[in-house]
């Protein structure tokens, strides 16, 4: 297969329920499209490397990757990052929630000159009050302390060039960070509001408590990082002078 224009990184671990609406959906909006999906099986313990297996011989393009036991959602989009064939990449997440209508326009976003991240930003959720409640928080609490401009970080839809992501530094959280991240490299950022779906199979897979407990460290360790870039190199090679 020639080389993809945009690949789709999806993480996975535990949705074997959802991944079969999550693939043949993507194929349905996408088509006509030159692109691949990479999915990143997280040490998932259901059924969820069968369904893929399944998924594959039904889909020439997709790829099916998998972690021996599970690295987090951050470890997973960076294998698929490093897997992928294009340049540009959108990720989404396993449970059907993020609407894949959205790939396209993110791409477009992220593809304006001195873009490197296009972010959706969900407009209605499709949790429970007290989850609204404490990302409410933590979005606010991230957004004065970071100066990111981003409404949400959670959403699984983003569009992003390879190399540049490629150029941040890694943590096991990292995925939340990305705005600022961007910005601490010199490059703009893109929001686009979409609509959180409802989950129709299982439940969350990445749990409240990893995220109560590692978000706040996190957060301070991200912002050391953004005030001790004091300014981002513009380089040009110099031709040498010749005699």
């Amino acid at each position: 297969m020639s080389t993809p224009q945009f690949s789709i990184v999806i993480p996975a671990r535990n949705e074997a329920e959802s991944l079969a609406d999550v693939v043949n959906e993507i194929a349905t909006v996408l088509a006509g499209q030159s692109f691949e999906i990479v999915v990143v099986d997280d040490g998932s313990t259901d059924n969820t490397g069968a369904v893929l297996r399944m998924l594959a011989g039904q889909h020439a393009n997709l790829r099916h990757v998998a972690h021996r036991e599970s690295c987090g959602k951050s470890a997973a989009i960076l294998t698929g990052v490093r897997m992928a064939h294009a340049d540009m990449i959108c990720t989404l997440d396993g449970d059907g929630q993020n609407d894949p209508r959205a790939i396209m326009p993110l791409l477009s976003l992220a593809s304006e000159e001195g873009v490197a991240l296009a972010a959706g930003q969900r407009v209605k959720h499709a949790h429970s009050s007290l989850k609204r409640i404490g990302s409410k928080f933590a979005n606010g609490l991230r957004s004065r302390m970071l100066r990111d401009n981003t409404r949400d970080t959670a959403c699984g839809l983003k569009a992003l060039r390879k190399d540049v992501f490629l150029q941040l530094p890694y943590f096991d959280t990292m995925h939340r960070f990305l705005p600022a991240l961007v910005l601490r490299e010199g490059f703009e950022v893109r929001h686009l509001d979409v609509i959180d779906r409802p989950r129709r199979h299982g439940e969350s897979k990445y749990g409240v408590l990893d995220r109560a407990l590692t978000g706040a460290l996190d957060l301070i360790g991200v912002r050391w990082l953004v005030g001790r870039r004091k300014s981002v190199p513009q380089s040009t090679e110099v031709p040498a002078k010749r005699p």
